[in-house]
């Protein structure tokens, strides 16, 4: 596999993954999801350090945080998270990521707004907004409203990330562990990206010092995600992710390969989210 480690390659990448693998699930179900799925609305914080840089990276250090919030909105979902990362290299300054995003999917799957803010070294870097609707298995369509305005169709077979994840968790532990879906997020002006998935096998539970440690009991399985250009003719993925997803929709770790470095993620905070009364 090969990867950009271009400054601004590598924020775009790790805004992206962090939606598709941490968007997850309700409690309100969509028919596909199999019984006893029991998704936990938490927060939770983790923490970003550099696993390994080959030398032609020119990366020598990678650094920083994520915030997430993932909170039930009655009709929807709703997700609020923050990206605070420094990426140190052998020649050139260093480059300051924060990246802010909010979002919205309805339970069943059909609807989807997000509104990204993207700033290098505090300077607005790329702004994002606007929403989309999938009709079945029929498609749909993404109308942008940042950074300019426009629509563009999306193929049939697209899922936005919550509905992506109940998939993932509707097949854990079956013999159906491998599927390839284009899956919206807002994260790229250009759409949908291609995402093939792997479900693994499972791993023990974790004991961990964290507020609601409960939550760290659920069922964790091993999960593989290859990001794929949007552009299509690319065999090559742009990135690949490894991460030990629970059924309750934690996300206990996940290491991040791009190809000449890899990037870990490891929970540091957890507690529930509050419930509201719909």
């Amino acid at each position: 596999m090969t990867a950009s480690t271009s400054p601004r390659r590598s924020a775009r990448s790790i805004t992206a993954f962090s939606l598709a693998l941490l968007l997850v699930g309700a409690s309100t179900l969509p028919a596909q999801a199999r019984a006893g799925i029991d998704i936990a609305p938490h927060k939770a914080t983790y923490r970003l350090t550099l696993d390994h840089a080959r030398l032609q990276s020119g990366i020598t250090d990678v650094s920083g945080q994520m915030s997430f919030s993932w909170s039930d909105a009655c009709d929807g979902w709703t997700i609020d998270q923050r990206f605070q990362v420094r990426f140190s290299y052998a020649e050139g300054e260093d480059m300051n990521l924060v990246t802010n995003y909010a979002t919205w999917e309805a339970k069943d799957g059909s609807a989807y707004r997000f509104n990204v803010r993207k700033l290098v070294n505090g300077e607005v870097d790329e702004e994002l907004s606007g929403g989309a609707t999938i009709d079945g298995k029929g498609g749909g369509n993404v109308r942008y409203d940042k950074p300019e305005t426009r629509t563009m169709p999306l193929k049939a077979g697209t899922m936005f990330p919550t509905a992506h994840t109940l998939r993932v968790l509707k097949q854990a532990g079956s013999q159906e562990n491998l599927f390839s879906v284009p899956v919206f997020d807002g994260a790229e002006a250009e759409g949908a990206s291609p995402v093939n998935t792997i479900v693994g096998k499972l791993r023990s539970p974790a004991a961990m010092k964290v507020k609601d440690a409960d939550l760290l009991a659920a069922k964790a399985w091993q999960v593989s995600l290859a990001f794929f250009p949007i552009n299509p003719g690319e065999p090559l993925p742009d990135y690949e992710t490894n991460m030990v997803l629970q059924e309750n929709g934690v996300v206990r770790s996940m290491l991040v390969d791009y190809g000449d470095f890899r990037v870990s993620m490891e929970l540091e905070t957890l507690e529930r989210a509050a419930k509201p009364p719909c």
